[in-house]
């Protein structure tokens, strides 16, 4: 049954491909021009020299308010129910329970009201649909049931389409971080378990034809799956597989810690932590072409931060070792922040894309913000509990 839904998807996106809608991305959108998205300047100023990258409490607040507050001063008149900003706006309410600073998160409200609590126009678009993820944190401050109806009704419509064998509905790996989430914090919070069963379903479908059982790592989309590096080796976007980890620890923190499907999202997780930690380089981070870093100059500080979300979440919830990882977290850690300029500017996030790609040094992303500050807000607990314990 597996290699008959592979077989489908890989034929389908054939099709696809050769009528160029291969990437539903690949006319951007108004909100993806807007300067406030991407900044790349010739001179971005001088790198920070006042932060560290220790796993210190304050030093690891420290570096989050900086960034949050420079990203802060530039979106707040540019609400967007868009992707890019939807892994924005989560990474702001971590800051805010984190830093316990009520900016962040009431900036994040005004955009939720705004759109009146409704996602992006694509109702089936998991794209569309991350947005959900910050209805669903805010909701939880407040429990008006208002909050999470729209998404109730949307997902309640979504849920009657048959799928459709040639064209999966998350059909790119990036997917695994935008929506499952919503739809497991959904069935969380109504109990209403087709939401989880959806969820659970749609995951194994993308997996069945993007996960690759060798390299345990996932493929952008299937455009890739015979792509090779210059080195010979296949093409494993960083960012891309910083996506599907981030996503798994997103989903299984909605999931009951019961639920018998849980098993299938830990092994996972581990999985990819294993070849992903084996992957640093030796300034603690990760380059776009997972496999072929050499032909890469520059770290990618997006994927690179969600890979440290990803393992210091794991670490702090005791599913992945600690002996192994916490070394891991530390490196990547100090990397990103390395990547912090002066003004707060966080740096070498690589643009809007499906593959590994160049950049300059200044060029910064929102939702790389997102992805940093959701690193440092694992990072946080964890240097608690190092600290609580006197150490290792």
């Amino acid at each position: 049954m597996k290699r008959y839904i592979r077989g489908l998807a890989i034929a389908g996106f054939i099709l696809l491909n050769v009528a160029g809608v291969r990437d539903g991305r690949c006319q951007l959108t108004e909100d993806e021009r807007k300067p406030v998205v991407g900044d790349a300047p010739a001179d971005p100023g001088p790198l920070a020299t006042d932060l560290s990258g220790e796993l210190q409490p304050e030093a690891v607040k420290n570096a989050m308010r900086r960034v949050a507050d420079w990203q802060l001063s530039r979106i707040q008149d540019t609400p967007s129910q868009n992707w890019t900003f939807a892994a924005l706006y989560v990474g702001l309410l971590a800051a805010s329970d984190t830093l316990q600073d009520a900016r962040f998160q009431n900036a994040v409200f005004n955009v939720a009201t705004h759109f009146d609590w409704k996602s992006g126009p694509r109702k089936s678009n998991a794209d569309d649909q991350a947005i959900g993820q910050s209805y669903l944190w805010l909701y939880r401050k407040d429990h008006i049931a208002q909050h999470i109806a729209p998404l109730k009704s949307q997902f309640n419509e979504v849920i009657q389409i048959p799928d459709d064998p040639q064209k999966p509905v998350w059909w790119w790996c990036d997917a695994l971080f935008m929506a499952p989430p919503v739809w497991a914090g959904l069935a969380r919070e109504t109990q209403q378990q087709d939401y989880l069963d959806y969820m659970d379903r749609e995951w194994k479908v993308t997996a069945s034809l993007l996960w690759d059982p060798q390299e345990h790592l996932f493929f952008r989309d299937s455009s890739y799956l015979n792509q090779r590096e210059k080195n010979g080796r296949k093409v494993f976007w960083s960012r891309g597989n910083g996506w599907v980890m981030a996503g798994l620890v997103r989903t299984l923190d909605e999931m009951p810690s019961k639920d018998s499907r849980r098993p299938f999202y830990l092994a996972k997780l581990g999985e990819m932590a294993a070849v992903v930690a084996s992957l640093q380089g030796e300034d603690g981070l990760w380059r776009p072409g997972l496999l072929d870093a050499a032909d890469y100059p520059n770290p990618e500080i997006s994927g690179s931060s969600f890979f440290v979300y990803a393992m210091a979440w794991g670490i702090d919830h005791h599913v992945l070792d600690k002996k192994v990882y916490l070394p891991v977290v530390e490196r990547g850690w100090r990397g990103v922040v390395k990547h912090i300029y002066a003004d707060g500017r966080l740096g070498d996030i690589q643009p809007i894309g499906a593959a590994p790609g160049a950049y300059t040094p200044g060029s910064s992303y929102v939702f790389g913000t997102g992805a940093f500050l959701l690193a440092g807000s694992e990072v946080e607990k964890m240097a608690l509990h190092v600290k609580a314990s006197g150490g290792r």
